[in-house]
């Protein structure tokens, strides 16, 4: 059975698309960043919670800031991309889910009344979405780079505030030269699915 989907289309999202290491000097424009939230809000979450939280790195003193957490080989391509995401988790999504979720809003009160299982849902769904969001990015016809390696309390205290748990930084942009590694290998049908 083959998919809907066109094949260039699963080219560009899934295939032929990888992490990006380096960006031309193309801009990101706010257009194009709207354009990807607005695709991929639509993504599906557990009581539609919608934790996750962008910011985007534009200013140069911002971007020197963020450098200076970032593992060292991150650094440099941190430093040049044309934009750069920190996706976060706001751990007080439920403040919002009267109006997202209008079928139980005493959700808010029934399942995330503590903290901690606010921050367990709101991590799990926050990089549900950053998912989504490295998809949109590639629907755009951008690169993404996303990364873990980088300090993330040092993110959180120089970016955000103690309700927000960074998950990962995004480099968006076009795909300069050299920007690939070799596409490492992936797990066999066989290896990953079991029918009971």
């Amino acid at each position: 059975m083959s998919l809907v989907l066109d094949p260039a289309a699963q080219d560009l999202l899934f295939r032929e698309a990888r992490t990006a290491n380096t960006f031309t000097s193309e801009p990101v424009t706010e257009e194009q960043v709207q354009a990807i939230y607005d695709l991929v809000k639509y993504g599906p979450t557990a009581f539609n919670q919608t934790p996750l939280r962008i910011t985007l790195v534009r200013s140069a003193e911002a971007r020197e800031r963020l450098v200076q957490h970032m593992a060292e080989g991150n650094k440099a391509k941190t430093a040049t991309a044309p934009l750069v995401a920190i996706l976060s988790a706001d751990n007080e999504f439920h403040e919002e889910l009267p109006a997202l979720f209008p079928a139980f809003p005493q959700a808010k009160d029934v399942f995330f009344a503590e903290r901690a299982a606010r921050e367990g849902s709101a991590t799990l769904n926050a990089a549900l979405q950053a998912a989504y969001f490295i998809v949109g990015v590639r629907a755009a016809g951008l690169a993404a780079g996303p990364m873990t390696g980088f300090d993330h309390e040092g993110v959180r205290k120089e970016f955000l505030d103690d309700d927000h748990t960074p998950l990962m930084v995004v480099n968006i942009g076009k795909p300069g030269p050299d920007a690939w590694y070799p596409r490492s290998p992936r797990l066999a049908y066989e290896d990953v699915v079991t029918t009971v």
